[in-house]
């Protein structure tokens, strides 16, 4: 079974590429879990994206760099998705970044590829707290 907030981090992060709220739900699943370093690191891709997407280039660099330097810690709990994945593209987005002012390129989101069926299922009906039944996709 996974934990509420992180089947949230996954729903907002590839459903709604929503990487502000993804940040809010992953940091209290963090701070519950007691600080871990991957759980940071996925928490910190996401704000990476956010920053990205709003034109902080070094923002985006600072925490892709931050995220990648935690991508081989473990933790306890089960993830259910292809972090090899998550981390490859993560540092291949950190390479454009550092090239960024002789190749500017568009936003362009993640997508975390989820290898457990269950885990799939739980984001597909995932409502969070407080989005609208309308807003689900």
């Amino acid at each position: 079974m996974y934990h509420r907030l992180y089947i949230e981090y996954l729903y907002y992060f590839n459903v709604k590429q929503d990487y502000y709220e993804c940040h809010e739900v992953m940091e209290e699943l963090w701070l519950n879990e007691g600080r871990n370093r991957l759980l940071q690191a996925l928490l910190q891709v996401a704000v990476g994206l956010h920053h990205f997407r709003n034109g902080n280039v070094e923002g985006a660099i600072h925490l892709f760099e931050a995220a990648l330097a935690k991508s081989k810690d473990t933790w306890s709990g089960n993830l259910g998705i292809d972090m090899e994945k998550l981390f490859t593209e993560t540092r291949e987005y950190l390479k454009k970044l550092y090239a960024y002012e002789q190749a500017p390129f568009s936003f362009y989101p993640l997508h975390i590829s989820i290898l457990d069926p269950e885990l799939t299922e739980a984001v597909t009906v995932c409502l969070p707290q407080g989005v609208a039944e309308e807003d689900k996709f």
